[in-house]
């Protein structure tokens, strides 16, 4: 397993290794010991998995201080193009973003740590897509950012006509209008 530094502190791309033959493949996913010899002492709490179709964005959410939450993420089945925003005030990346291809096929992972909104966009005909947090879904803490900020230049990897947002998506605030509960 591969634990691979990104341009921003505490994001991580996870390699996993992954043992394959003609019946097959293994793969360890998660390893308590490693992840916390490599990245950050963690304590995930629940599993989620979504399934998409082409298009789909989900993001940029994130949940609010005392709720706020630490993800591993990955696409088990299709490809999706994975982001993570750094909204810690003062942080020197504060506003910066992480973009990876995850796909059932590289079964890499990224590790989006609190005080980040996280989205994906759907880049094939369908995705599944997994990931670990390390707080529970609190609805009244929900929040986000909007997708196409443009002060963000984030490349979703699809065009703008082929986006499908949920009502929610449609009508988060730019990272301008946005008062950070997270800091650095």
């Amino acid at each position: 397993m591969k634990f691979i530094k990104t341009e921003i502190e505490d994001v991580f791309i996870i390699e996993p290794s992954v043992f394959g033959d003609d019946r097959g493949y293994f793969l360890e996913s998660f390893n308590l010991e490693k992840f916390e010899e490599n990245v950050c002492k963690i304590k995930f709490v629940q599993d989620n998995e979504s399934k998409s179709s082409k298009g789909v964005l989900r993001g940029l959410h994130f949940q609010k201080p005392p709720f706020n939450q630490a993800k591993l993420v990955r696409c088990v089945e299709g490809r999706v193009m994975d982001v993570a925003v750094d909204v810690r005030k003062g942080s020197p990346t504060y506003g910066k973003h992480v973009a990876v291809e995850l796909t059932g096929e590289n079964k890499k992972q990224l590790f989006v740590p609190r005080g980040f909104a996280h989205g994906f966009s759907v880049l094939s005909e369908t995705a599944v897509f997994a990931y670990k947090v390390d707080n529970t879904y609190a609805p009244a803490s929900d929040s986000g950012i909007i997708w196409n900020d443009k002060d963000l230049k984030i490349n979703w990897g699809l065009k703008e006509s082929e986006i499908k947002l949920s009502d929610k998506d449609k009508n988060l605030i730019s990272l301008k209008d946005f008062d950070s509960p997270f800091n650095y």
